[in-house]
């Protein structure tokens, strides 16, 4: 019976000294050198600063594992570095309160539609930070729109109809802003072959027939933007209509310019409406090389009198080009347009956010109400868009809507049918997954599409812990003052590695000096059986000298093997 027991006990290892090898921790496997190595890991991982941590023979890559188990292996609490993130709110002006600014008269700058303003937050490596975003539509919040439309032959009757909208837009607009202002912008098409013609008669008056036409141009800013709508239907009396060859458009050349040209154009910084009014489609970039124009559109205001004057020299803008423009610049674009073209321009708006399509009568004698249709439909959509993040930063939304219901769209970001005085909210988590190269601060901008107030959010990034700051350079500790003592452990001078920095890396290929010493990537270094210097195990000496270990990792002996078998010096027995 009990050799029969001692069989059993040899076959499942229970004499052998090597056992199989665990898995270590996440923190451990990465090797971390130093405590700011180690913290940007992961989250879960810390760092024991105690000097006298380590046992004979680990590396100081040991002193890196989750908290539960540097207390297990004997490391206090107090002596653990675990830096932790956090969030700051630096500017927090309450939203503007509908009911209580009824009777008041504010300025667009004194009304606040987001909060808070300004934030910091200090993040650590995997961990992230969630903060809350409230947008409030406020009532009576100024309006600039302005009115830029075809003046080809084509739209002739729609003139006519237009030369009144200034005043009718004015009465109209006074139901949803008392501060409201519009201008007036026309364009043809670039003035070269094959776009126009070319002949001295048809320059001067490009149409086929009896009319007296104006000479082609591309863009001219006819109004600036003003409260006056008198001085808006007189000027727009006085224009005329103008003719090109082909059917497409030179639109998206103005619009780049109304865009660019702001002081001109005089946007402020309130609510911005471009309304484009057309009945034809558009060129967009490569078009102008059919007039051997080459250079891509350099997205700059080229105006001078008022009339864009590099339309032969530059092509048109790209989509992309025109949505990165309008953006930078909170201009929502409502095409006004006539139903041939609703589906391309429908295709356009899909690829511009925050704009919109209307149907345009054949003579536009729909447009104030088109316009008021749009404007209700953009204002009454939030859809919140950040500037570029850093490398390695992620930004995720989760919008609370009205009645509290979850919003879906556009990934979270986006809340629809908000009326004046709603208040909906934004959860934003934002996640470092590594530090910055240099570990400077950065700055984020989170803004909603169309307004012209955003949330500044600067980052700063835990990319090393306070016991750093403490270290002493050219330690005597550290083999001879090739590094410096910090957080209980070296911290190597380049060219040296090793716990003590014992090591030159011309004479070691490799960082992870333990991976060298760990049997099959476990956690016990030379099998818990001999020292790591370099990367090479150094098996421990026993007091028996005819006992020895033995192996690459000194997983092997000679001394505690089934006696029945084990006559001479053998290998142990793997658990099965």
């Amino acid at each position: 019976m009990d050799l029969k027991l001692l069989s059993i006990a040899t076959l499942l290892g229970i004499l052998c000294s090597c056992s199989a090898q665990q898995e270590g921790s996440d923190c451990i496997k990465a090797n971390a050198q130093s405590c700011g190595e180690c913290i940007q890991v992961a989250e879960k991982c810390g760092w024991c600063t105690d000097a006298d941590f380590l046992k004979q023979g680990e590396s100081k890559s040991a002193r890196c594992d989750e908290l539960k188990s540097l207390i297990t292996k004997g490391c206090s609490k107090a002596k653990i570095e675990n830096p932790r993130g956090s969030i700051s709110i630096d500017k927090d002006k309450p939203v503007t309160n509908r009911m209580k600014d009824v009777a008041e008269k504010l300025k667009p700058d004194q009304i606040t539609q987001i909060q808070p303003q300004k934030l910091t937050l200090n993040l650590r490596s995997g961990e992230a930070q969630t903060f809350k975003l409230k947008f409030k539509r406020a009532e009576d919040y100024p309006i600039d729109l302005y009115y830029l439309m075809d003046l080809s032959f084509s739209m002739k009757d729609d003139l006519e109809n237009v030369k009144n909208l200034g005043t009718d837009l004015m009465r109209e607009m006074q139901e949803i802003t008392s501060d409201f202002r519009i201008g007036f912008g026309s364009f043809v098409e670039k003035t070269v072959m094959p776009y126009i013609s070319t002949t001295p008669a048809r320059l001067l008056n490009p149409c086929t027939s009896n009319e007296n036409c104006t000479s082609p141009f591309s863009y001219k800013n006819v109004l600036k933007l003003t409260e006056n709508g008198q001085q808006f239907n007189s000027l727009v009396s006085k224009q005329q209509i103008s003719g090109n060859l082909d059917s497409p458009e030179g639109g998206f050349d103005a619009i780049m310019q109304v865009a660019v040209c702001g002081d001109a154009i005089g946007w402020r910084n309130v609510t911005r409406l471009l309304v484009f009014s057309t009945d034809a489609g558009f060129h967009f970039a490569g078009d102008g090389k059919l007039g051997g124009i080459v250079l891509p559109n350099d997205g700059k205001c080229h105006l001078e009198n008022n009339m864009y004057t590099m339309s032969h020299y530059y092509d048109y803008p790209s989509i992309a080009h025109l949505v990165q423009k309008l953006s930078d610049n909170n201009i929502q674009t409502i095409f006004a347009v006539t139903e041939e073209f609703q589906p391309v321009y429908k295709e356009l708006k899909n690829l511009i956010p925050k704009s919109a399509v209307g149907t345009l009568s054949s003579n536009s004698s729909n447009v104030i109400k088109l316009i008021i249709d749009s404007y209700n439909s953009l204002s009454s959509e939030v859809i919140l868009e950040n500037n570029k993040v850093p490398e390695g930063v992620s930004i995720k939304y989760k919008s609370i809507c009205k009645n509290g219901m979850v919003g879906t769209e556009e990934n979270g970001r986006k809340c629809s049918n908000i009326s004046i005085g709603d208040e909906v909210s934004f959860d934003i988590t934002i996640e470092s997954q590594k530090c910055p190269s240099q570990g400077k601060s950065e700055t984020i901008r989170i803004k909603p599409l169309g307004f012209n107030e955003d949330v500044e959010i600067v980052l700063n990034f835990i990319c090393e812990c306070e016991c750093s700051k403490g270290g002493e350079p050219l330690s005597k500790i550290c083999h001879n003052g090739n590094g410096t003592f910090e957080c209980g452990a070296c911290r190597c001078n380049e060219g040296r590695i090793g716990r003590l920095c014992e090591c030159s890396t011309d004479e070691v290929r490799t960082d992870d000096l333990d991976g060298n010493c760990r049997k099959d990537n476990g956690t016990d270094i030379c099998s818990n059986n001999g020292d790591c210097v370099c990367g090479t195990c150094e098996c421990k000496k026993r007091e028996n000298p005819e006992e020895r270990y033995s192996g690459k990792f000194c997983e092997c002996d000679n001394f505690n093997c089934d006696p029945f078998h084990c006559k001479v010096y053998t290998c142990c027995i793997r658990r099965t």
